[in-house]
Formats: structure tokens, C-alpha cells, sequence
């Protein structure tokens, strides 16, 4: 990458807080460590839904206390029965708006290119339905079975191709045809829904709490609609299991010409034996890639977050801007894949490369199953000493609202909370192991070349706001010496939202190798792929946690680290407005 190159600049900063302190034993080893696998044992402390018709539960609801003063809730959209999925939570939020709403189709606009600034030349807009109905499980006599993309079989493919080659036949202006299910993320991501009674101002479902319940109902109804169309009930979409070394490449039932899965709008560069890079590096040696991914993982997975919204993203309610800010998936792998996929000798790196001809590629559904199965595993099979509450309760996430046309081409309202559990919707993954969740970096020791760097650094007042065209490093003042609970807060990033964007985040990197993410400086990354806002901007924050971070290094005398800033990306189109260290709000459960 051109970026790894650039001349640096260095430069200081100060906060003050104060924290706690916290440790934990550190070792990792490439693939040594035990395997683990999803499993379909009983889950605990899971999601038990209770609904009630009582006309004091809805009056309950109808009026919420909050500190603006008693809301009425009418206008709400409930999906079946009153606030439905909420029940043996504890209530973390108090709701203070109402939540996004399903859009109004009879308003879809023309969606845009974000690269050109021109209107598409495609309608992106579904057709309209004659009436809506509120989503209710259907029954289902067996469990659905996402299988591994790599690890199919013959009869599957052929079942799986003949489901796409149907969808493409079918009339244009059927809402389940090929095309009307690809502008479904069009319309979503790419400007042609507003937010229904907020004027102009548009909907979005990336960078916020919305983005995995969306996608988990998008390939809901897609692969209802597959199944119908070949007469299997029973059929699940592939997942493309990228964090894995043997699914990190592209599946090879994607990459046959005559499949009707395949897509030629892809990297060429890219198709195997090609490895994943979800680091974005470019580093060209296959075992050092493999490494960085499986760095990235444990670190969007386990290390770095800090509380819910850390992983899910952060609030978006009617009114709300867009873009209030991904979690540590969403920016991270999921957009590392897009990128590496997309071809980028068209226009506007499509297919996968841009959001509003995504869903084109076959291969998009693929790499979602997987980012789905990546919630999933968050939810109920990682470790869960290291937050306080992974779920989030605030009314204005659970009753957020899409419209869906189902295998039947009705259309379909469903909000978040009937999709918080896979498995009461039907389906399940294929058991894989998962060699990323003890991928903790080695602990770091050297510490000479990072204090002759910041011997020399510079004043951050000198710096911020920092527009980030090269790596920049920045001496930041701890809230306390030594080991503590700590979170990095990257505040006011301005982005061009036309643009893929990338930089990743080092803290006392001791080797200045950046091409190199497998160590205990690699902190995390923020990242976006292209999609549309009304002035091609927009400002958002991350935090990533520090605590096992510093258990991994030597920090014992320290009251302030060195913080390196990785561009990714070539060019401008980002400023960073400052950064700081806090005190973690929400410190990890000691039990």
C-alpha cells in the first residue's frame, strides 16, 4: 500500500481521569491451542419471549417515562403484540425518542452513485404491495443448517445454483427475482429511503446498532425465497467462513464461470489461491496474512470492546443522522471483505466493493451468513466475563422496523426484536472451529525504539484536528501510570462516506512494521466501505478497549503511550478531531 510509506509526524497530548486496575494471563500460539466449535447444546441465560394482549400491558407501553416526561408510544411499530422479545431483560437505557421505522416504499427516491455524486441509472425501488402484514414466526418442523461454503458438497451446489438460476428467471417486477432482492440494499444504503416524518433526512442501516438485525433479516427472507423456489423447506444459505485459514479465500463453487452464483465483477487479483486480507495490509506473504486475520478477529471479537455498542454500533433513532458509528465488526471484517472482493477495475469498485450493487454478487449473501454467525457467536458462545450485558433493551433498537416482501411476495413488517435469536427463526451454522478466540497476541518487551519516539515528539494541540494522509503518532496522557482500565477514544473522525476509507490503531508499537497486525501494539481499526450521506460526510467516534492490551506489554512506569495512526486507504478523506484516554465506565465482570 502507498500509504505505508509516507513521511510520519509525531505529536503529544494530555487528559486526566482517574481508573481501576486489571490483569490477566497471556499466551498464544498458532494454532496450538484446543479447538472450538459451535454447538447446538441448550444456551443459557437466552432471550425468553413472554407477549401479552392485556390492555394494561399496552398502556404501559403507550406511555413511557422518560426524562423529556411521559411519551405516547402509539405511533410505534409493534410488530406482534405489545413489546414482544423485552421480557427477563434488565433495562439498561431509558427510551428518550422513538425508533426508526419501516420506510414508506410509495416514497422511494432515486438512490446515488457515491463516486460520481450522479443519480443511479437503475431504480433500486421495490414494487409496491397492496397491504402489510406484521411479521409472525412460521412454523417449522426442522432446523435449518447454514453449512460451511468451503465444505459443501456436489449435491448442494447443485441445489444452491438452481435456487439462484430460478430467482434470475423470474419476472423482473416480481419483488423475490434476482434483482429486486440486490436493490433491497440499495434502496437501504444508498439514499432512496428517507425516515418516514423526518423530511429529507436518510435512512441508513450501516454504522449503528441497526446493521447486524437488518442483514439477519434480509437473508432471512432470501433464503425463504430460494428455498420455495427449488421446493426445500429445509434449505440455509452457505456461510463463507473467512475467519478460518481454510475458508480464507473466496469458496470455489463462487469462482466457476458457468455457475449461476458466479459474478464477473470481482478482484481478479483476489480469486484463489489468493488469502483474505481483513487487515487491508497488503502484505503479499500468505502465513503473515493468515496471522493478521486471525489477529483481527480475536481483537473485534474479545479485545477491544469495552461495552455493547463497542460490537453492535452505536444508538440510531427516528431523527438520528446517520452514521452515528459501527461496532468493531461491522468496520472491521465485514468491510475488509467488500473490499477485497470488489473489482477495482469498475467505476465504483463493483460489485461487493460498493453498497448499492452489493447484493448483486452471490457472493455478498455468503460473506453475510458469516458476519451473522459473527453476531451470533458474540451473543451466546464467547466469553462473557468481558462485558457487563450483551444485550441491548432500549425500546427504541427493539422496535425499530423494516419491510421485507417474504417467499410468498407479501410484504412483510419486522422489527429487531423478533430477530435477536437465530434459532426461533429456524435456522443454525454448521459446526467450525474457531482459531482466533485464544489469538492473543505475544507479549511485547522491547521498549527502546518507542521511547526514543516519543523523546521526540510534538505537542498534539500543534496537530489536532489531524487530516490523516500519513501515519501520525501521538504521545497520549494515561489516566493513571501504569496498568489500568482503560479505553482509547478517537473522537470527531470526519469522513468522505463517497470514499472506502481505512486506518488501523497502534499503542506502543515497538518494531514499526505495519504490515504486521499479529502483536500486542495492534489495537484495532476503523474503517468504512462507500455508501451515501446528503453532504458526503460525516463525523463518528471509536473507542477500543486497553486493559489486555497493556497486560501484553510492559507499562509499569508509564503515564502516557505512544498511539500510531495507520492510513489503509490512498489519499484524502479523513480528519481526526483528537485523541484521549479514559477511565473504562463499564470495567469487565471479575467472576
Amino acid at each position: 500500500m502507498a500509504s505505508l510509506h509516507i513521511p510520519c509526524t509525531t505529536a503529544t497530548a494530555t487528559t486526566t481521569t482517574t481508573t481501576a486496575t486489571a490483569t490477566r494471563p497471556s499466551s498464544r500460539h498458532l494454532f496450538a491451542k484446543p479447538s472450538r466449535f459451535i454447538t447446538h447444546a441448550k444456551r443459557n441465560n437466552r432471550l425468553q419471549i413472554s407477549c401479552s394482549d392485556s390492555q394494561k400491558e399496552k398502556d404501559s407501553f403507550r406511555h413511557a417515562d422518560t426524562p423529556q416526561g411521559n411519551v405516547d408510544r402509539r405511533n410505534v411499530l409493534l410488530g406482534f403484540g405489545g413489546l414482544c422479545g423485552a421480557a427477563n431483560l434488565i433495562s439498561t437505557h431509558t427510551a428518550s425518542a422513538n425508533p426508526v421505522q419501516a420506510p414508506q416504499i410509495d416514497k422511494c427516491g432515486v438512490a446515488t452513485n457515491l463516486n460520481t455524486g450522479k443519480q443511479l441509472d437503475i431504480n433500486c425501488c421495490p414494487p409496491m404491495g397492496k397491504n402489510i402484514i406484521d411479521f409472525k414466526p412460521p412454523p417449522f418442523v426442522q432446523m435449518r443448517t447454514r453449512p460451511s461454503a468451503h465444505r459443501v458438497s456436489a449435491e448442494y451446489m447443485f441445489k444452491y445454483n438452481t435456487a439462484i438460476d430460478r430467482m434470475k428467471r423470474l419476472p423482473k417486477d416480481d419483488p423475490r427475482s434476482f434483482m429486486q432482492q440486490a436493490n433491497i440494499h440499495c434502496a437501504y444504503c444508498n439514499g432512496a429511503y428517507d425516515q418516514p416524518g423526518q423530511g429529507t433526512l436518510d435512512l441508513q442501516v450501516h454504522n449503528s446498532w441497526l446493521f447486524f438485525p437488518f442483514h439477519r433479516w434480509y437473508l432471512y427472507f432470501y433464503e425463504r425465497i430460494l428455498g420455495k423456489l427449488i421446493g426445500d423447506p429445509t434449505f440455509a444459505l452457505p456461510f463463507w467462513n473467512w475467519d478460518n485459514p481454510k475458508g480464507m479465500t473466496i469458496p470455489p463453487m463462487f469462482v466457476d464461470p458457468k455457475a449461476a452464483i458466479y459474478d464477473a465483477k470481482r478482484n481478479p487479483a483476489n480469486m484463489p489461491p489468493a488469502v483474505v486480507d481483513l487487515g487491508l495490509t497488503g502484505n503479499k506473504d500468505p502465513l503473515q496474512v493468515v496471522s493478521n486475520n486471525l489477529t483481527v478477529m480475536y481483537s473485534e471479537m474479545v479485545r477491544a470492546n469495552s461495552d455493547i455498542y463497542d460490537f453492535m454500533g452505536k444508538p440510531y433513532r427516528e431523527g438520528t443522522l446517520v452514521n452515528p458509528g459501527p461496532g468493531a465488526s461491522e468496520r472491521g471484517s465485514h468491510v475488509a471483505i467488500h473490499v477485497f472482493v470488489g473489482d477495482p477495475r469498475e467505476p465504483s469498485g463493483e460489485d461487493l466493493g460498493n453498497f448499492y450493487s452489493a447484493g448483486r454478487d452471490p457472493l455478498f449473501y455468503c460473506h453475510h451468513a458469516n458476519v451473522d454467525r459473527m453476531w451470533t457467536l458474540w451473543q451466546y458462545f464467547l466469553p462473557n466475563n468481558k462485558l457487563v450485558d450483551k444485550k441491548i433493551t432500549d425500546p427504541d433498537y427493539l422496535n425499530a422496523s423494516f419491510l421485507f416482501y417474504d417467499e410468498n411476495a407479501q410484504l412483510v413488517r419486522v422489527t429487531v426484536k423478533d430477530c435477536l435469536e437465530n434459532t426461533k427463526l429456524g435456522y443454525d451454522f454448521e459446526r467450525v472451529d474457531l482459531p482466533w478466540l485464544d489469538y492473543r497476541p505475544p507479549p511485547q518487551t522491547a521498549q527502546a525504539k518507542v521511547m526514543r519516539t516519543v523523546s521526540t515528539a510534538q505537542k498534539a494541540d500543534a496537530v489536532f484536528p489531524l487530516k490523516l494522509e500519513g501515519i501520525a503518532r501521538v504521545l497520549i496522557q494515561k489516566t493513571k501510570k501504569g496498568k489500568a482500565d482503560e479505553l482509547l477514544v478517537i473522537e470527531d473522525i470526519t469522513v468522505d462516506t463517497s470514499k472506502f476509507l481505512k486506518f488501523d490503531v497502534f499503542v506502543n508499537d515497538e518494531d514499526d512494521n505495519v504490515g504486521e497486525l499479529d502483536k500486542a501494539a495492534y489495537a484495532g481499526t476503523y474503517a468504512q466501505v462507500p455508501h451515501k450521506t446528503n453532504d458526503k460526510t460525516a463525523t463518528t467516534s471509536i473507542r477500543l478497549k486497553l486493559t489486555d492490551l497493556y497486560d501484553d506489554m510492559d507499562v509499569t512506569e508509564d503515564d502516557t503511550v505512544l498511539v500510531t495512526l495507520v492510513p489503509r486507504h490512498e489519499g484524502e478523506g479523513v480528519t481526526i478531531g483528537g485523541i484521549k484516554i479514559i477511565q473504562n465506565p463499564t470495567p469487565a465482570k471479575t467472576s
